[in-house]
């Protein structure tokens, strides 16, 4: 009897282990997690060089990783349990009150030195006043909805260091910290890093004061809202039981059919619109994209009611809810993502005869960003 007792936990791992490898190989294989909102690894290529040097081994650990079964419930239970045990943020996301999920702070190891200087190199070529606005991180801003135990978010020292470094080759800053701190709207997602269309229009209104431009009218816009949007937060966080936001998407009234056009670059092929929403996106798992279509190399809005202004804007996604409104304001509007276009922004600016450019990022991907290095 004792003996039998001994070998039970060997007996139970074992059945274990071989209900778990059955599933494997019966369980159909999802090629996207609508939860984490990312592709799932495929199985690794099989050749006589890729075992030989270790390839084969590592790419089915991803695979293996990625199709364990029941594998959402697996992540959804360890961040919950890590949560429960005082581990709230372990895996770069903070469960805070009121169901924010809010992303960890960047780390005093970072590029923001790197980058700025990057922008300051550019503006001495550009030809053109070069401005710039950073989002604030959400943990920031919403610092009354953080954990009692949290990293301190180092937003004013970077702001400070950003603002003092563009100071001095006479680079516009446009600081929004205050303006988010004293507003009593939503201005971020609770699921999502990006800032929401209130919180893009907030900003907007601070550019345009900064730019010496007009803003439109909030009465202008037509606000409809569509519900169950989840965002790259909750993606990343495991934390599945919490509640989704809504996502709003603010129409110019005044606006005809042809008075807008968007114009979509990647390589050498280009695509028109006549709108900067895309509603077919509302119907997928990743909904940000209903903003000027989601990432792309090159963007360019036209407003055939605005008179004049012509700004080019060096950006990340949180540009994409800030696009519309800044059409409001311009005649035209390039967006650039460097991740993308490869080629000289320097001689973009030329050939498009802009009046001035806008580098527009969220703290958290300015800290890490690489890809600005091909700004020149």
């Amino acid at each position: 009897m004792k003996r039998k007792i001994v070998l039970l936990p060997a007996a139970v791992f074992s059945v274990f282990i071989f209900i778990f490898t059955v599933m494997f190989i019966i369980t159909p294989k999802a090629d996207y997690s609508s939860s984490e909102k990312r592709y799932l690894e495929d199985f690794p290529e099989t050749s006589l060089s890729s075992v030989t040097n270790g390839e084969f081994e590592k790419g089915f650990e991803s695979y293996l990783a990625d199709h364990f079964p029941l594998r959402n419930m697996w992540v959804g239970l360890n961040a919950y349990c890590n949560y429960c045990i005082g581990n709230n943020g372990c895996d770069g996301v903070y469960k805070c009150s009121d169901g924010w999920l809010i992303n960890k702070p960047i780390t005093t190891d970072n590029r923001i030195k790197t980058n700025t200087d990057t922008i300051i190199k550019f503006s001495k070529s550009a030809g053109v006043p070069v401005t710039m606005m950073t989002a604030p991180s959400t943990g920031y801003i919403m610092a009354d909805k953080l954990p009692a135990v949290h990293d301190e978010y180092i937003d004013d020292y970077v702001f400070g260091d950003i603002k003092k470094s563009l100071k001095k080759e006479g680079i516009g800053f446009v600081d929004i910290r205050q303006k988010f701190k004293n507003s009593t709207e939503q201005l971020y997602y609770k699921t999502d890093h990006h800032w929401t269309s209130e919180g893009a229009y907030e900003a907007y209104e601070e550019v345009c004061r900064a730019l010496g431009v007009k803003a439109a009218n909030r009465d202008f816009y037509d606000i409809k809202t569509y519900p169950d949007f989840y965002g790259t937060t909750y993606s990343t966080s495991g934390f599945w039981l919490t509640k989704p936001d809504e996502i709003a998407v603010w129409h110019n009234k005044n606006h005809k059919p042809g008075d807008i056009k968007l114009t979509i670059t990647e390589g050498n092929e280009s695509k028109a619109y006549d709108t900067l929403f895309f509603d077919n996106h509302l119907k997928e798992d990743d909904k940000y994209p209903v903003f000027i279509d989601g990432n792309h190399a090159l963007e360019t809005i036209t407003n055939k009611n605005v008179r004049k202004g012509r700004l080019l804007v060096i950006k990340d996604s949180f540009a994409h809810t800030l696009a519309p409104f800044l059409a409001d304001s311009f005649r035209k509007v390039t967006l650039v993502d460097v991740r993308y276009y490869k080629n000289s922004v320097t001689d973009l600016v030329r050939q498009g005869k802009y009046d001035r450019v806008l580098v527009m990022y969220g703290i958290d991907n300015f800290a890490t960003d690489t890809d600005l290095a091909w700004l020149k």
